[in-house]
């Protein structure tokens, strides 16, 4: 019997903290050994001339999650197992829905069903959009028994957003037992009453999406969550930050040593609202909706603000907040027609695919970040915040082997059939990259390479998160009261 199942061969092995050039060997699934030459392996993947990167681990993604009238969303575990490998990235945290009116323990096991079916190793987020006594109380202990340690609130949207008051009743049950809390910051009240003002004053395209939620709606509801948070001691994660506003706030909170970390998204290092200007013959105006997120994108300078803050470790996580809506069909961008006025169209982009290629070009090769930088924002630091380390997103004896064997010097053009997703468009249509994964390696076996996944559905883990030190509460209260204690 061989020492070793799978040996990766002569490349360059990156890591958040330093690069170096080393064999990695592999048995049972994990990585065994880190040398400079390794034999006596079943199989030999030669590395030369590429970089063997740890696995992508995109913290913020929706898949199959289903909807209060029976249907599911677009983007299923399996079709997205199969985006995340072609892009490199081996796990994920998505998202259990709740409906208002509902409790959370019977989605949550329906969606873990789901997840098994799929390819790509998960864990989830709990989205909290009823903050009653029935989910926080009488069925949350038991999803944390079984792994949960993040929830995840909407501060805007109807029929998710919450109040304060609700807003607090989730921080506090969070910090009873132990989890961590993201927050989706935008003001409600603000963008309803832009919108109602826009939509008066016949201004319905789908430009003026971003009109209707300015930067300042943004940057108050971050303010506001992160002070409430403060109030509770209560850590959390600020979701999908689009401008230099909202960094500050979390810049100024992190000064003050209170545990807040920030996320953005390559929609926010690339796009720019001029996108959802943009019109054609066969769709007018609605071409626009391609592009179509919240927050919104910005502008090009805002798009440097953000790659600062990201430079600077204020901002330490990207996701792909994939969020997919198909452009062509009945039941996706159009679901409300084609002539449907902004706040009516869905929001979310597509990205599981093209987070990593995207970073890779934009960031590394145009020398805004370092390389060890690009794996700390897409590997290592969202699995060390997920409670996923030290097994996903490092290079280290012991962990899962979780890598991507990536040509920095491919040059791609990026279109929607390399994105692999269900979703029937990509907004990065056309946009040029100079990095590529060629080989995907999920727990020690190829499930992709040259672009075709070799996964089979079904192989996906469920990764249960037991409690861990880096959420932990500071333990700093208001006149030492404690108003949630541990559970």
């Amino acid at each position: 019997m061989a020492e070793y199942d799978v040996v990766v061969r002569g490349g360059t092995v990156v890591g958040a903290f330093g690069t170096t050039r080393c064999d990695v060997g592999v048995k049972d699934g994990r990585i065994v050994a880190l040398a400079e030459r390794l034999t006596d392996a079943d199989t030999v993947l030669d590395a030369g001339g590429l970089l063997v990167l740890p696995g992508g681990v995109d913290s913020h993604c929706h898949l199959e999650e289903q909807m209060p009238d029976g249907s599911v969303i677009e983007e299923s575990f399996e079709t997205g197992s199969a985006a995340c490998f072609a892009g490199g990235t081996t796990s994920v945290v998505c998202f259990v829905q709740q409906w208002k009116g509902h409790g959370i323990a019977e989605r949550y096991w329906e969606h873990k069903r789901r997840g098994a079916t799929g390819m790509v190793d998960h864990a989830f987020h709990q989205i909290i959009t009823d903050a009653s006594d029935l989910a926080l109380e009488q069925e949350l202990p038991a999803l944390v028994a079984d792994g949960l340690r993040s929830l995840k609130v909407f501060l805007t949207y109807d029929p998710l957003h919450l109040d304060d008051a609700q807003y607090i009743r989730v921080l506090a049950a969070a910090r009873r037992h132990g989890m961590l809390v993201t927050v989706h910051c935008e003001n409600y009240h603000a963008i309803n009453w832009r919108t109602e003002a826009l939509l008066k004053a016949g201004l319905t395209a789908p430009k003026y999406h971003s009109w209707s939620r300015p930067p300042v709606v943004e940057r108050e509801a971050t303010h506001r969550a992160i002070a409430l948070a403060e109030l509770v001691d209560q850590p959390i994660q600020v979701f999908h930050v689009s401008c230099e506003e909202a960094a500050e706030e979390i810049a100024r909170a992190q000064a003050r040593g209170l545990k807040v970390w920030g996320e953005t998204c390559p929609q926010y290092l690339t796009l720019t609202a001029a996108h959802m200007d943009r019109s054609n013959p066969q769709d007018g105006p609605f071409e626009g909706a391609k592009f179509m997120c919240s927050p919104s994108p910005r502008d090009e300078a805002e798009q440097q603000k953000v790659w600062g803050m990201l430079k600077r470790g204020v901002l330490d996580v990207v996701s792909s907040d994939h969020s997919g809506s198909s452009f062509h069909n009945s039941i996706g961008k159009a679901a409300a027609g084609r002539d449907a006025n902004f706040s009516q169209i869905p929001n979310g982009i597509p990205g599981l695919a093209a987070r990593l290629p995207i970073l890779f070009s934009e960031g590394v090769v145009k020398g805004r970040i370092s390389l060890e930088q690009f794996v700390a924002i897409t590997a290592t630091n969202p699995a060390r915040l997920m409670g996923l380390a030290p097994r996903k997103g490092s290079i280290n004896v012991g962990a899962d082997a979780d890598l991507v064997l990536w040509d920095p010097k491919k040059q791609v053009t990026l279109t929607n059939p390399l994105m692999q997703h269900v979703i029937d468009y990509t907004p990065y249509e056309g946009m040029q990259v100079t990095g590529w994964p060629v080989a995907t390696l999920r727990r020690g076996e190829v499930v992709m390479r040259d672009g075709k996944v070799q996964a089979q559905p079904g192989t996906a883990r469920y990764l249960p998160r037991n409690p861990y030190a880096f959420i932990a509460p500071r333990g700093i209260l208001s006149n030492d009261f404690d108003a949630a204690p541990p559970a």
